[in-house]
């Protein structure tokens, strides 16, 4: 296919302006740079493939993958949900320096509840954050989004060349199945197309008509968000398939074998085009899973918890030739590690005046080296409030209230600003996070506690303090005795 007629199939498909600058030529791959798809999926919990231990869903060709490559047991997201944790995906930095805390900037949850005014912060990422999208496309690389945006109107401001349904939505646009209105990319989509398939589709496309240059791809699914739909064919299988002693849920499984059978198309395409040697992926997701409808055990919480269900994610990379198949690492890594990855994957520049908080992974991938010791933290100066399930949260009214966490080798402690609360876990012996040891071993308490407020102090972590004007204590506890009912039903 020539550049003619390459550029007339993609102006209609993708609804854009394509630039002919330098970096829409760039060479072609190779095993030091190699082209990346990157697919990050939504709500997509720590346990809910196989590979990672799922006795329910059924992900065959993830599965391969994984075992062709480097699987992280210990890998994390920046937040607990959406917006935040695509923020820190995408610029490298914890939230305090990209103020995104939350989905929107309202307070969430019933307005008398909660004794502290939250922190709004904004929900639009600031155009003036150079994301890793930038640097590698100046570095040669087509770039692409094709899925879930969620941080503003329109993503091609932040370094992608393309453009496929990512809007500031969060969800998918009006559901898995048509019409999408305001979605581009999807204007024309058939009465019986799924979403997932169709964002493969065009993944493929992109892959396609990109083969004779270096390509990074950032497919951004927004399965397995809600609202729960699927094939109905998919839904009938895993109906009438025995239930897991972990997941039992049919309507997820049946989303999740989308994902997965997407997943193998890519793969069989980047064989036909002999691209599959040169090409390395990546896979993870956004946030713990959606507790109403799956599981994280033994890890404790779920999608808005700030308990490792609700950040540690399932993790791989595989790259041929690079990276050793059939590879486990264990040490704690974390989202905003990807920028400096993806930066020294791709030959690209770090960017000059920007601070990011990650580092890259290229010691633990190539097995040449490992990471310098280190702690990982978390800030939540906000309200997120409960799911009908509530067996996973620190109180039945909150997933989370405002807080900050750190993790610190097999340490991990929580702080809950509301009533100063503190939390501390071994990870190592207690994974689920179901022994409070603050009371037990005050020193440790106290050193994690420090190096918390220093981080807080060092990076502007705003610590809400206010007392919410609105709150009704008698209101509160008759909410709470009422969930407490609840939750004591059979």
């Amino acid at each position: 296919m020539n550049m003619i007629s390459r550029l007339s199939w993609a102006l209609p498909a993708f609804l854009i302006a394509i630039s002919l600058s330098p970096s829409s030529f760039a060479e072609a791959p190779t095993k030091e740079h190699p082209n990346v798809l990157f697919i990050y999926l939504d709500d997509y919990g720590w346990r809910d493939a196989s590979f990672m231990g799922s006795d329910f869903y059924e992900t065959p060709n993830l599965d391969a993958l994984a075992e062709r490559g480097m699987v992280f047991s210990n890998a994390y997201s920046c937040a607990a949900n959406c917006a935040p944790a695509r923020a820190s995906l995408l610029s490298g930095q914890y939230s305090p320096r990209h103020e995104i805390y939350n989905v929107g900037t309202e307070r969430r949850g019933n307005p008398k509840h909660g004794t502290l005014q939250h922190i709004p912060g904004t929900d639009v990422l600031s155009t003036e954050i150079r994301t890793w999208a930038h640097q590698v496309h100046e570095a040669g690389y087509r770039t692409g989004i094709i899925g879930k945006w969620h941080l503003s109107d329109d993503p091609l401001p932040y370094g992608f060349d393309i453009n496929v349904a990512g809007t500031h939505s969060g969800s998918p646009p009006k559901g898995y199945f048509p019409p999408h209105p305001k979605a581009p990319g999807l204007q024309d989509a058939t009465d019986d197309e799924y979403l997932t398939d169709r964002l493969t589709d065009e993944a493929i496309r992109f892959i396609t008509d990109n083969q004779e240059r270096s390509w990074f791809l950032y497919l951004s699914h927004f399965a397995v968000h809600t609202p729960l739909q699927a094939k109905l064919e998919l839904v009938a299988k895993y109906k009438a398939k025995q239930p897991g002693t972990l997941h039992d849920h049919a309507v997820m499984a049946a989303m999740i074998e989308s994902v997965d059978e997407g997943v193998g198309r890519m793969v069989d395409t980047l064989r036909e085009l002999g691209l599959e040697e040169s090409t390395a992926i990546v896979f993870t997701s956004d946030n713990g899973g959606f507790g109403p409808a799956t599981s994280m055990k033994p890890l404790r919480g779920y999608k808005g918890t700030y308990y490792e269900g609700g950040i540690r994610e399932p993790f791989f990379v595989t790259w041929p030739g690079v990276v050793d198949a059939g590879t486990k690492c264990e040490i704690p890594i974390i989202a905003a590690d990807l920028y400096p990855t993806f930066v020294e994957m791709t030959g690209a520049k770090l960017p000059a005046n920007q601070p990011l908080d990650g580092v890259s992974l290229m010691p633990l991938l190539k097995q040449d080296g490992s990471l310098a010791d280190r702690e990982l933290y978390w800030h939540f100066p906000a309200y997120l409030q409960s799911y009908a399930v509530t067996d996973g949260q620190r109180d039945l009214l909150y997933r989370s209230r405002p807080c900050g966490i750190i993790r610190d080798g097999r340490w991990k402690l929580h702080e809950y600003f509301e009533d100063g609360g503190l939390e501390l876990y071994d990870l190592v012996t207690d994974p689920g996070e179901s022994s409070n040891l603050a009371v037990s071993n005050p020193i440790k308490t106290q050193a994690l506690y420090s190096k918390l407020v220093a981080w807080r102090k060092q990076i502007g972590a705003p610590v809400p303090t206010e007392p919410n004007p609105n709150h009704d204590p008698a209101s509160e506890a008759k909410a709470m005795q009422k969930a407490e009912r609840k939750a004591a039903k059979p």
